[in-house]
């Protein structure tokens, strides 16, 4: 497409008044703007959703500041149509992904500003027809993904990957070890992926056989005959049976999406020196808190918090991705008009796994 022919505005949704979806307003005819220097202007394909833009529409994010009017959702593919001064890495064409934190180029999230850089939260985010990104935010997408996969990678996918492989090389997972995974959402899915993709063996737990069966038929590609499930409903004791099905060993790695409500018993099921990545706090909690400290010292474990990942990482899950032609689980598809309905349909946590996504354009 070239520049003569971008249209003259577009449209995109916006925050106002948080608290809860009633917030999520659409506008029209807003003036498109060109790229600046070291920036490129995308056409947004797809737009997929995380838990974080559901608690930011409701006001209950606990992190990053969200200003008024801000333009959610972090996570999306397109692709470049025009581009600034100074851009020599892209071109009109080029099939991108925004990268969660457009700061955080590499190594550790060691600097507090990095919060100001996260999109559809601090800056805006995706859920436009069109989006200007700096160059260095940008990745790649995968030859092999349709633009409705690609845009369920920037958060959950790296989040899953940093979480196995974001440690030094003495805790990062290796083949042969055992993997948790807590319910069928975005994070656990593809955690069970990048496990099976490593060698390793996963152990993923839902309240229903439907999901978990979805979660075993999706994988069977990258090793499924190393994927075991538990259901928590039929088995509440899931962390003795985590046990069991590793002969009293535990597994190597948690990937800790309940928080308060199942951190207890992912510190149960895990090996010595394990590690427990924690990533969110969806389970309702128990009467009493946990005491982590305790936990952590008792299993000489590492309990690592981190936010997503860096563009590096990024690339290097994408170039796994691409190695394996692994492809993400997308639960299910909204058209761009119907995008309040798919916050309500992923609030709702039925009916499907993996990650609901915003088809914006064709």
């Amino acid at each position: 497409m070239s520049t003569s022919s971008l249209p003259k505005t577009y449209s995109h949704y916006y925050l106002e008044n948080r608290g809860t979806f009633d917030s999520i307003k659409f506008k029209q005819d807003v003036p498109l703007k060109a790229p600046g220097l070291n920036q490129v202007l995308i056409r947004v394909r797809a737009v997929s959703l995380n838990y974080r833009d559901l608690i930011i529409a409701k006001d209950q994010y606990p992190l990053s500041a969200v200003p008024e009017r801000v333009i959610p959702a972090s996570d999306g593919a397109g692709d470049v149509v025009a581009v600034g001064d100074g851009v020599s890495n892209w071109k009109a064409g080029d099939r991108v992904m925004a990268t969660f934190t457009l700061d955080h180029q590499n190594g550790y999230f060691d600097e507090a500003s990095f919060l100001d850089s996260t999109i559809g939260g601090a800056i805006d985010g995706m859920l436009a027809e069109y989006v200007i990104m700096p160059t260095s935010g940008l990745v790649r997408v995968p030859e092999h993904l349709t633009y409705e996969e690609a845009a369920t990678l920037p958060c959950a996918a790296l989040t899953a990957w940093n979480a196995l492989f974001g440690t030094d090389g003495s805790v990062a997972l290796k083949p042969g070890q055992s993997v948790l995974l807590e319910g069928t959402g975005g994070v656990s899915c593809f955690g069970a992926q990048f496990a099976l993709m490593a060698g390793a063996r996963a152990i993923i737990t839902s309240s229903s056989d439907e999901k978990l069966g979805q979660v075993a038929e999706a994988v069977k590609t990258l090793g499924g005959s190393r994927l075991e499930t538990i259901n928590y409903k039929t088995t509440p004791e899931w962390d003795e049976e985590v046990l069991k099905k590793t002969g009293n060993q535990g597994v190597a790695h948690v990937l800790e999406v309940g928080g308060q409500g199942t951190i207890e018993k992912a510190f149960s099921c895990l090996k010595q020196g394990g590690v427990v990545s924690c990533i969110g706090f969806l389970a309702k909690p128990g009467d009493m808190p946990p005491n982590v400290a305790l936990l952590a010292l008792v299993k000489g474990a590492v309990f690592r918090g981190f936010l997503v990942g860096s563009r590096r990482q990024f690339e290097q899950m994408c170039d796994a991705i691409s190695l394996h032609k692994m492809r993400p689980i997308v639960g299910k598809v909204f058209e761009y008009k119907d995008a309040r309905a798919a916050y309500e349909f992923q609030a709702g946590q039925t009916g499907f796994v993996g990650k609901v996504v915003i088809k914006v354009s064709n």
